[in-house]
């Protein structure tokens, strides 16, 4: 995991999970706001969930070695203190 870490640009991923969440919120907002999202930035792929640890667990299910981008959906990033997780 330390390399992982260390190999890692988190302003990154920071920065395409803003994006690709600007391009999904449509099928989320505001039906599930409060609920979470973690965005695997390199392929896209969104894993829903009601709890932010539920989003991680089910995104680590496919990318066990990555780092993921999550939001509260309905909020602004700055409420959200946007998280991100690393892989174990």
């Amino acid at each position: 995991m330390d390399d992982l870490i260390k190999n890692v640009d988190i302003e990154k991923i920071a920065k395409e999970g803003a994006k690709i969440y600007e391009q999904v919120k449509d099928k989320y907002e505001p039906k599930y706001n409060g609920k979470f999202l973690a965005i695997e930035i390199g392929s896209k792929d969104v894993f829903f969930a009601e709890t932010s640890a539920d989003a991680v667990v089910l995104a680590r299910k496919k990318y066990s070695k990555k780092i993921f981008y999550v939001v509260k959906i309905g909020f602004e990033a700055a409420e959200t203190l946007a998280q991100m997780f690393f892989a174990r």
